[in-house]
């Protein structure tokens, strides 16, 4: 327990720090974010410094070789995957900025990426026998998939991934669903004995100072460079502990962002017309006249105490 108290304070203030360096250097670079025209209400947000992320994965990796890495493959392998999506997320924020619109990587570059690195988790499930699967409210119940890890983790891969990437769209929203969703996790791993928790603290501590900086009105986005870390971070804390079902459960706001996205799409395809003012969901709400914060509050609120419920079952 000290070891995990101590790890999100150096998370925290490794990442509180990086993000003092990193905030005028970004500003200074014109790493600023292109806002979509169609999106009023975030006019005034165009030119906020972007990438932050790099600020906070940073300190999660950094952090987490101290206190957990190298004895860990899975920790190791975990810190890796995270770097692998920043890397993405970078190529594809620095694309923007670059040619001063909102489309980086091509949609067929960003999918070849995510499942080049989602693959190598996959095949890492299964050769190191991580082929268990807990089943949610089944009080410590798991069963074995054996090679169907596969599959499943390469679609858990791409759907957290991408979903976390969508709810990336108000200020503090990804920052603190994520934070919420490593928070519950951290708890849960440690009811399971899982010693891979630590690593769950030290994100949550690292995202935490990030909301410093992001929370209404933000001063610098954390950019694909973050959002896509993240949702591979999540998704490998997940998958190699075993608590791949709970991802769709500690994760609803993230499948809300996604299937928000889907429906409106489809819908829209065969009748011309929208279910929702905006997709995804959140920019609904906006338009609806919802702040930015209550919207984030209720995201986080809802993530939280989805968590709570799932905990009470382990």
């Amino acid at each position: 327990m000290k070891n995990i108290f101590i790890g999100i304070l150096c998370a925290f203030a490794a990442s509180f720090v990086l993000l003092l360096i990193i905030k005028p250097l970004l500003k200074r670079l014109k790493a600023g974010q292109y806002i979509l025209g169609y999106v009023k209400e975030h006019k005034s947000k165009n030119g906020t410094p972007t990438m932050g992320g790099l600020a906070f994965i940073a300190a999660i990796i950094i952090v987490g070789m101290c206190f957990c890495g190298f004895s860990d493959g899975r920790v190791n392998l975990t810190l890796a995957i995270t770097a692998g999506f920043t890397v993405v997320g970078f190529l594809d924020d620095f694309l923007k900025i670059h040619r001063k619109e909102n489309e980086g990587l091509k949609p067929y570059q960003k999918i070849l990426f995510q499942l080049a690195i989602a693959s190598v988790a996959a095949v890492y499930c299964y050769m190191n026998g991580h082929t268990n699967l807990y089943v949610p409210f089944g009080g410590g119940l798991f069963f074995d998939i054996k090679w169907g890890i596969i599959p499943l983790v390469i679609f858990i891969f791409l759907a957290t991934v991408n979903c976390v990437n969508l709810t990336d769209g108000l200020d503090g929203l990804a920052g603190g669903t994520s934070c919420a969703y490593l928070l519950v996790l951290g708890i849960m791993l440690c009811l399971q004995s899982a010693d891979f928790s630590v690593l769950c603290f030290i994100a949550a501590g690292a995202v935490g100072a990030f909301l410093v900086f992001n929370g209404s009105k933000a001063s610098i986005f954390m950019g694909d460079t973050g959002s896509l870390a993240l949702g591979g971070l999540i998704a490998c804390l997940s998958v190699f502990s075993g608590n791949s079902l709970y991802i769709p459960l500690l994760g609803i706001m993230f499948v809300i962002s996604g299937i928000s996205v889907i429906v409106q799409v489809i819908y829209y395809k065969r009748t011309r017309r929208r279910v929702f003012l905006m997709a995804p969901v959140h920019h609904h709400f906006q338009m609806k006249g919802y702040s930015e914060s209550k919207i984030s509050y209720a995201y986080f609120t809802l993530t939280a105490l989805v968590g709570i419920l799932c905990l009470i079952f382990v």
